[in-house]
């Protein structure tokens, strides 16, 4: 044989052997000694059938049984009564919604509609009130209500069962209840099965049939966990499916099968060549060094190409190469999708092309393993290649980018000028009169703009320098629009981001030195007093009365210290967010009622006029109660604490657009400074001698409230006057 018909055929079996093995490697667990029915589609196919047919047939939802079985619990008669609000709530939503269409009704002197409606809104109050009255009255609606769900929920497994026989109608089955001794069998019987699993105890599990029923009960006002659940026990089947050779063509995984068949025979076909192929290979075609040198001047043509582009040839046609060793695999377990001549045109092209692939791919890496044998020539390859040149010049070029590019920008120009120029000067006449034009239009502005921006950039070099120096009072001047002038823009900024920052972070310092200040001072105080009686109590010679006296302080001090750390505790958990808040629907005008109403006594002991103005009708949100009441209580507490004797103290609750807006104002008997935002920080006290015993918490947790409940706490201070507002939000959840 020729060479280079040797050469082709060896290429081609390696190319076979490499395809043979590819698929095998990505079919074989799917077609070795393999029947379709062992296939994954089949077997979910088949799984999805009996846990349909044990719903379906073996044990259908019956609602008259189902309707037997339900019962009404307290929880939903409570869930139904409650569902929409208090009794209240409910009575005022109802004469909200009839109100306006009674009003139009009246204005528009319609007695019929307006008595209509009166009646219909009496109607529902007199049910809603019945609701409150009777549990038996709500039972009964419930169950009504869930008879309707298992009647819908009947209607919906009726039509899924039918849907069901339709589509799994190639399968035959006969099953026995072990309980009852019910049979179930198809209508079809088995004959000629080309498909059959049994159930039992002998040979495999008995099928296990679930009767629970979970209906959906969503939109319905009696179901905390929106779920009807009907419990219908287990049952147990003994029996076989099968399906008929006949039946075979009608089954909606016919197409797959047929396929599957097919697909098996060409890979068989396909292993049993490739491996014909390796036996070649071995013998009359075996690949040799001398044999892969393939045609010299084909070679020298491949070795011009710089070693790094080769490498890219070669990566791309081994890429090339797998693809289309996957789409003839792909294309021949999908054999049944394709008509017969687009199927074997695809399947004939991507062989020519994975043929040619795998040549690029073997010749390529012996000419390349060829160029590359010793030192030297690995050298001249590496600074030959094309990345090094392209680095090399790159590197020389942009040092700096922004130079780099108007570097070649200049030098485009200057290039353009010295043509130019010559050929002006060669041809004369009117092309010297259009140099000269571009020359002083074109030429000279772009030598001028580069040194411009080649000396607004050495300057702000300078100033940059400075400012790493750390000198950050001088400022960068901004020229025009230019990327130079957005750096100078950008460098302003974080020079004035680095002087907030300085002075945010001395402000930090020195908020977190007076925090371990406070702490310790608030926490060593009572400490200190219980330490000391303490030792006191520890004489035997104390009279009850002293010792009375002494435990009566221990109790107070220990209180005090207790409540430091709890409050502590609860603002530290509050700024890191680590809280959960159970919101409800609360009338906040009750709730500072209640507040008032526990520390009006103290304000008159405290020679305190605390006057109050708030709404007359409720005020709602949605709101965690508990944390809005300490709210209210600790700017109630601060103001009775901190107020000077003898003045008044204002707190009033109005409605502020979609918001709640609670204020507190009062006089300070202490001097105030100026920077209000350091009065919510922890521990921070407008008593800066610490004389009262406050715990310096009020305000900061305060804030941290308002902050969960996403609204807004503002503080204002005006000589000695105090005033804090608080908004939150109204809108219902």
């Amino acid at each position: 044989m020729k060479p280079k018909g040797k050469l082709i055929l060896t290429l081609f079996l390696i190319t076979w052997t490499a395809f043979a093995v590819v698929s095998f490697l990505n079919n074989s667990q799917n077609y070795l000694f393999k029947s379709y029915f062992d296939s994954d589609y089949f077997q979910s196919n088949k799984t999805s059938f009996v846990d349909q047919l044990g719903n379906y047939v073996l044990t259908p939802f019956d609602p008259e049984e189902a309707k037997e079985k339900i019962s009404v619990t307290q929880q939903e008669i409570d869930y139904y009564r409650h569902y929409y609000g208090t009794l209240p709530e409910q009575l005022q939503n109802i004469r909200e919604q009839y109100s306006e269409q009674i009003l139009q009704a009246e204005e528009s002197e319609d007695a019929a509609l307006k008595k209509f409606l009166i009646d219909e809104r009496d109607g529902k109050m007199k049910d809603v009130t019945k609701n409150f009255e009777s549990d038996e009255y709500v039972e009964k609606k419930i169950l009504k209500q869930k008879e309707s769900d298992i009647d819908r929920y009947a209607m919906e497994q009726a039509r899924q069962r039918q849907e069901f026989l339709n589509e799994y109608k190639h399968y035959a089955y006969h099953f026995v209840n072990t309980e009852t001794g019910e049979n179930f069998s198809s209508e079809m019987q088995p004959k000629n099965e080309v498909y059959q699993e049994s159930f039992n105890e002998s040979k495999t599990a008995l099928l296990t049939v679930d009767n629970t029923e979970y209906i959906n009960a969503a939109d319905s006002a009696y179901a905390p966990d929106a779920v009807l659940r009907i419990d219908g026990g287990v049952s147990k089947f003994e029996g076989s499916i099968s399906i008929p050779k006949s039946m075979m063509n009608n089954s909606n995984f016919a197409s797959e099968y047929h396929s599957f068949t097919r697909a098996q025979t060409i890979f068989y076909i396909l292993w049993i060549t490739g491996i014909l192929a390796i036996v070649g290979l071995c013998t009359a075609a075996k690949p040799s060094k001398a044999l892969m040198q393939g045609p010299g001047r084909m070679k020298e043509v491949f070795a011009r190409i710089p070693i790094d582009v080769r490498l890219l040839i070669i990566l791309v046609a081994g890429m090339i190469s797998i693809a289309m060793m996957d789409t003839v695999g792909n294309t021949i377990q999908n054999f049944y999708q394709y008509t017969p001549n687009i199927r074997w045109f695809e399947i004939v092209v991507s062989m020519i092309v994975m043929f040619i692939a795998v040549t690029i791919v073997i010749l390529g890496l012996t000419w390349t393993w060829d160029s590359i044998s010793n030192e030297e020539k690995f050298k001249k390859e590496l600074k030959n290649a094309m990345l090094h040149r392209v680095a090399g010049v790159m590197q020389d070029v942009f040092l700096n980018r922004f130079f780099g590019i108007q570097a070649v920008a200049v030098i485009i120009v200057a290039f353009l000028a010295g043509i130019g120029f010559v050929g002006a000067a060669i041809s004369g006449g009117e092309l010297v009169l259009i140099y000269i034009v571009l020359f002083f239009f074109i030429a000279l502005p772009v030598f001028f703009i580069f040194l411009r921006y080649t000396g607004y950039w050495n300057r702000i070099m300078k100033q940059t320098q400075e400012m790493a120096e750390g000198r950050l009072t001088s400022e960068i001047k901004v020229k025009g629009k230019s990327i130079f002038a957005n750096h100078a823009r950008n460098l302003n900024a974080l020079r004035e981001g680095v002087r907030t920052s300085m002075t945010e972070q001395a402000k930090s310092e020195r908020l977190k030195t007076e925090l371990i200040t406070n702490v310790s001072h608030d926490l060593r105080t009572p400490l200190t007093s219980i330490i000391t009686y303490t030792e006191l109590l520890k004489n035997p010679n104390l009279t009850e009365a002293e010792r009375a006296q002494y435990i009566d302080v221990l109790d107070k001090k220990s209180a005090r210290l207790k409540t430091l750390i709890e409050d502590l505790f609860e603002v530290s958990k509050m700024a890191s967010g680590n809280i959960e808040l159970t919101k409800q629907y609360i009338d906040l005008t009750q709730l500072m009622q209640q507040a008032i109403g526990e520390h009006k006594e103290a304000f008159a002991n405290a020679n305190l006029d605390l006057r109050v103005s708030m709404l007359e009708q409720p005020l709602y949100a949605v709101v965690d109660g508990q944390k809005i009441w300490r709210v209210i209580d600790n700017l109630i507490v601060n103001a009775l604490k901190y107020s000077m004797e003898g003045t008044r103290v204002y707190v009033a609750l109005k409605q502020h657009n979609s918001m709640a807006e609670f204020t507190v104002k009062n006089v300070s008997q202490y001097e105030l400074n100026d920077n209000v935002e350091e009065l919510t920080e922890r521990f921070k006290r407008a008593d800066a001698s610490r004389h009262t015993d406050g715990s310096g918490l009020g305000l900061a947790i305060a804030q941290s409230i308002v902050d969960l409940h996403h609204g807004r706490m503002t503080i204002e201070v005006d000589g000695d006057l105090f005033k804090v507002t608080v908004f939150i939000p109204t809108e219902k959840a």
